[in-house]
């Protein structure tokens, strides 16, 4: 399977979706790993249609260094199930949007039989992926830490600054 990797860096995350159709979701991620300066790979492996393949990416991705996997996939959603089957390495699940308003796709991950967990995050929730990604692997990196800090302060800044234009909204 072809990796798409920076050739500098090392990838600590490794973002996997069952298909390139999924990339407008899965994108979010990375953008987000991209701009907490986290080195991170993207593939499309389909649990269906190269099982072997999947088999052998998640058997090595811990020696490659990887040190979380988001995996993104739709409908029957097995993808990040059959990974978390075969690696030690933590696997967050992104049901994507496609069937039944996305709910085949959360069941299929967040229905993980014991000792092979997955977590999940909602339906489209790659940005929040990304975002836990970035907090596991900042558990043993102080510098990251501080950006994760920094970014959830920004985000309790846009919410003041969202109430105070609120506040110059007058009604007769």
């Amino acid at each position: 399977y072809p990796l798409r990797t920076s050739p500098l860096m090392t990838p600590l995350v490794s973002i996997i979706m069952g298909s390139t159709s999924d990339l407008p979701v899965m994108e979010k991620a990375a953008e987000f790993l991209n701009d907490m300066e986290i080195p991170f790979e993207m593939n499309a492996l389909s649990a269906h249609r190269t099982p072997q393949e999947v088999e052998d990416f998640a058997k090595s991705a811990q020696a490659r260094g990887i040190k979380v996997i988001i995996a993104g996939a739709g409908m029957a959603a097995a993808l990040p199930g059959v990974v978390a089957a075969s690696t030690n390495v933590p696997v967050i699940g992104v049901p994507i949007k496609g069937m039944l308003d996305g709910l085949d796709a959360l069941l299929s991950i967040v229905q993980m039989p014991p000792g092979i967990p997955v977590a999940t995050v909602g339906v489209n929730g790659a940005l929040n992926a990304g975002i836990l990604a970035a907090q596991m692997i900042s558990l043993s990196d102080a510098a990251l830490a501080e950006k994760l800090a920094a970014y959830k302060e920004g985000l309790k800044s846009k919410i003041v600054k969202a109430n105070e234009e609120l506040s110059e909204v007058k009604y007769a």
